[in-house]
């Protein structure tokens, strides 16, 4: 996982990197912007540091990891995730399946609901709403990916009878990975529209909230095996990479410097002896 900027690491090289050295993902952030007010602290937490300058010269998310798509074979592209309450969810929709179809299915499509006020508002996103409107504009993607006709009439998102596409090639659509803390409110998000629970490392206990957000999904009269657990930032230690294998990750996600194109390189060597213990 990296943010890819201008004065780091370029996506292509970055891509083909990834895929020799044996990784098989790469995710990519998105912010449109930061305004420069700086009111929302960093993560939303108050006390936490400076912003780093990665999060203002990140490149687009989608056409970063097209020009990768286009110039590997078989490394995923995440998107790590996408600020879905400031897109339009029918351009959206066709961007997720146009990734998917250009890569041939390797779309893993991670979304979020922000963290950043400033930002959200000048997109017009009423902050207090936006977990609402990220679930209507999901649920509008998935009528679009999965209908030769869709519309959709909701309290943020409405849309008459119409044609989209071309269709994600992964069916019924690319895996829609949430990450966020892990709130009641949350995991009720995930076992409704979601497929794997991704939340950052290091913030709470993963190995009981994921119990948790199984029992709800039993609960709610969701199959829990049909949840996976993938981890952002994950602990580049082989001991708790194997614990978090053993708790059900399925895959989890190392984050490489994103200014720095030979410190990047420098740290994907690094994670060579993971690669090989837990890729090959």
């Amino acid at each position: 996982m990296i943010f890819p900027t201008d004065k780091g690491i370029q996506p292509v090289e970055l891509g083909r990197e990834a895929e020799g050295r044996g990784f098989d993902a790469l995710w990519f952030p998105e912010h449109s912007h930061i305004p420069v007010s700086r009111r929302t602290p960093w993560g939303g937490i108050e006390g936490a540091p400076p912003l780093p300058e990665e999060y203002w010269r990140n490149h687009d998310q989608f056409l970063a990891l097209a020009a990768v798509a286009a110039t590997t074979t078989s490394l995923k592209l995440g998107t790590g995730i996408t600020l879905v309450a400031q897109r339009d969810p029918l351009w959206l929709a066709k961007e997720v399946a146009s990734l998917d179809v250009i890569s041939n299915g390797r779309m893993l499509f991670g979304i979020g609901y922000g963290w950043n006020h400033e930002e959200m508002a000048n997109h017009g996103v009423d902050i207090h709403h936006r977990r609402k409107v990220v679930r209507e504009k999901i649920l509008a993607c998935k009528e679009l990916w999965t209908k030769d006709e869709a519309e959709f009439h909701g309290d943020y998102v409405d849309f008459e009878l119409s044609w989209s596409w071309p269709k994600p090639v992964q069916q019924p659509h690319p895996p829609i990975v949430i990450g966020a803390s892990p709130t009641p409110l949350h995991f009720r998000h995930i076992i409704e529209y979601g497929d794997v629970w991704m939340p950052i490392e290091g913030r709470y206990s993963i190995d009981d909230k994921w119990f948790e957000l199984q029992q709800a999904a039993s609960a709610a009269g969701r199959d829990p095996t049909s949840l996976q657990l993938g981890v952002f930032h994950a602990k580049p230690d082989a001991a708790h990479l194997a614990h978090l294998r053993d708790l059900g990750a399925s895959f989890v996600a190392l984050v490489l410097p994103p200014m720095d194109r030979d410190a990047a390189l420098a740290k994907m060597e690094q994670y060579a002896p993971l690669v090989d213990e837990f890729n090959r």
